[in-house]
C-alpha cells in the first residue's frame, strides 16, 4: 500500500509514510470488509460512513504539514484510522464524530492499539471544537459547500485547515494558511469525494 498507491504517486513526507506503514488499516474496518482493509478504495463502515482511501489520507495528513508539537483537531473521526495516523504525528489529537456508535468504536479501537493522546467527543463537527482551541492543523474529513469559519476561527495564528469543498457530489482539497495577521490564504489541490459534512455550517442533516 505504501510503496504502490503512496510513494509512487507523489506522497514524500517520510513522517506520514512511516506512519501509514505502522498503523493496521486491518483493525479500523469490520469483519467482512478484511480483504478490502489495504484497498486502494475507501472502505464502507456503519452509519453509511466510509474510511478515507489510503492516498487521500496520506494526501490531506501530507498538507497539513504536521509536527510533533502540534495539537490536531480531526472533524470526521470515523473509523479513528486517520486518527491512529494523526496521533503518530503530532502532540495531541481532538477528534468530532457526528455518530455516537462510530465514536464508541473508534475510541474502543484506538484503546487496544494503545494510543493515549487521542479524544474523541460526538457533536456537530463543522462547528469544530472551541473549548480545546487553538489548534496548529484541523483536518476535515467531509465535504463542506464553503470554508467552515467556525474552523479557521480556531486556528493558532499560523495553523493549516485541510478541508474537501464543493457540492455533494465533487469537490476539491483546499487547504487554508492562516497569517499572523489572522488573514488566511487558501490552496487548492486535487478534486476529491467525500461523505458531506452535516452540520450549522455545513449540509443540511
Amino acid at each position: 500500500m505504501v510503496e504502490k498507491q503512496l510513494r509512487e504517486r507523489g506522497i514524500h513526507d517520510e513522517r506520514v509514510l512511516a506512519a501509514m506503514s505502522k498503523v493496521p488499516r486491518h483493525e479500523f474496518v469490520s469483519a467482512q470488509n478484511q480483504m478490502e482493509a489495504y484497498a486502494d478504495h475507501p472502505v464502507a463502515i456503519p452509519e453509511q460512513q466510509t474510511t478515507s482511501q489510503p492516498y487521500m489520507i496520506a494526501a490531506m495528513v501530507q498538507a497539513a504539514r504536521i509536527t510533533p508539537e502540534d495539537r490536531v483537531l480531526e472533524i470526521g473521526a470515523g473509523s479513528g484510522y486517520q486518527t491512529a495516523i494523526l496521533a503518530e504525528l503530532a502532540n495531541q489529537i481532538f477528534a468530532v464524530e457526528r455518530y455516537a456508535s462510530l465514536t464508541q468504536a473508534a475510541q474502543s479501537a484506538l484503546a487496544r492499539l494503545g494510543y493515549q493522546n487521542v479524544k474523541i467527543i460526538t457533536g456537530d463537527g463543522s462547528l469544530g471544537l472551541p473549548d480545546a482551541a487553538p489548534f496548529d492543523a484541523i483536518i476535515v474529513s467531509a465535504a463542506a459547500p464553503r470554508i467552515p469559519p467556525a474552523l479557521t476561527a480556531q486556528l493558532t495564528p499560523s495553523g493549516r485547515l485541510v478541508v474537501p469543498v464543493g457540492d455533494s457530489e465533487q469537490q476539491v482539497l483546499q487547504v487554508v494558511q492562516k497569517k499572523p495577521d489572522g488573514s488566511t490564504s487558501v490552496q487548492t489541490l486535487d478534486g476529491c469525494r467525500f461523505v458531506p459534512l452535516i452540520g450549522e455550517q455545513g449540509f443540511a442533516g
